[in-house]
């Protein structure tokens, strides 16, 4: 009878362990989203990484220029900005549109809605959008240099 006690333990563990293995697969398969879902979800995050990256270009010639650019060809031959002027999926130019002396906008076409991740992944509320196209206006901000953060004497004013 031993035996048998034994192999039922044996087999219950077994069948507690498989049962929690399933329950595993099937609870990771609920929570994440499809691999196209997932490829959407970082190219949106992607445009919005470009778009902050434009953003502080624009905040660059602003400081520079005193001026925003006609167009985002103007600040084309800036380093690392000509990846960041098209969309990764389609490589059409990303919008751009001058409001005022100081204000513009940048637009995007976006596949998903941020809204539904807000508590899991997307922290960035200014940066949060629905499906279809979104503009986010934004003011030019004069970008501090450097060594303007430091005292003739070499010190940290900042």
């Amino acid at each position: 009878m031993r035996k048998t006690s034994r192999g039922t333990i044996n087999a219950r563990v077994i069948i507690v362990v498989a049962a929690v293995v399933v329950a595993a697969v099937i609870g990771g398969i609920i929570l994440l989203d499809s691999p196209a879902q997932e490829r959407l979800r970082r190219l949106d995050e992607r445009r919005v990484a470009d778009l902050r990256e434009l953003a502080y270009a624009l905040d660059l010639f602003w400081t520079r220029e005193g001026r925003l650019p006609a167009s985002l060809e103007e600040i084309s031959n800036e380093p690392g900005v000509v990846e960041q002027l098209f969309d990764p999926e389609t490589g059409r130019p990303y919008d751009y549109r001058v409001l005022s002396d100081n204000t513009y906008e940048l637009c995007a076409q976006f596949s998903h809605d941020t809204a539904e991740e807000q508590e899991r992944f997307y922290r960035d509320y200014y940066w949060s959008h629905g499906p279809g196209r979104k503009c986010f206006q934004l003011e030019a901000q004069a970008v501090k240099r450097p060594l303007e953060d430091r005292s003739p004497d070499g010190a940290d004013n900042g």
